[in-house]
C-alpha cells in the first residue's frame, strides 16, 4: 500500500529554519506530483508548495514564496521542504501529499490529491 512518511518537524524560534522530508513507498514515485500542505488549528488545510513529476516545475503559496524551497529525488522516492525565515504564522501540521495529474502540473486544491502522510508538527515561537 502507499505510504508517505514525514519527518523533520519540531520547534524553532522566529527567523529559524527547518527541513521537512517525506519518504514515499508503494507508488510509482516519478508518476506523481508531490506537495506540502499545512493546517493550523481552526483553519482549513492549505497548499504550501508543490513540485511536478519530473521536478522541473515548482509552485508556492504567496505566503511562503522566497522563504520555502521544495525539492525531490526520484531515485530515492523523497521530497523535501526547506523552510527558512520561519514566522509564527507558519505554525501548523504539515502534510506531504501525492497527486497523479493528467499533465505535468501541480494542483493547489487538496481534494484532488490522492495520498497523504500522517503530518508533522511545526511550531514557530515569537
Amino acid at each position: 500500500q502507499v505510504q508517505l512518511v514525514e519527518s523533520g518537524g519540531g520547534w524553532v524560534q522566529t527567523g529559524g529554519s527547518l527541513r521537512l522530508s517525506c519518504a514515499a513507498s508503494g507508488l510509482t514515485f516519478g508518476s506523481y506530483a508531490m506537495g506540502w500542505f499545512r493546517q493550523a488549528p481552526g483553519k482549513e488545510r492549505e497548499f504550501v508548495a508543490g513540485i511536478t513529476r519530473s521536478g522541473g516545475g515548482t509552485y508556492y503559496a504567496d505566503s511562503v514564496k522566497g522563504r520555502f524551497t521544495i525539492s525531490r529525488d526520484n531515485t530515492k522516492n523523497t521530497v523535501n521542504l526547506q523552510m527558512n525565515t520561519l514566522k509564527p504564522e507558519d505554525t501548523a501540521v504539515y502534510y506531504c501529499a501525492a497527486d497523479r495529474p493528467i499533465a505535468e502540473s501541480v494542483r493547489r486544491t487538496s481534494r484532488f490529491w490522492d495520498y497523504w502522510g500522517q503530518g508533522t508538527q511545526v511550531t514557530v515561537s515569537s
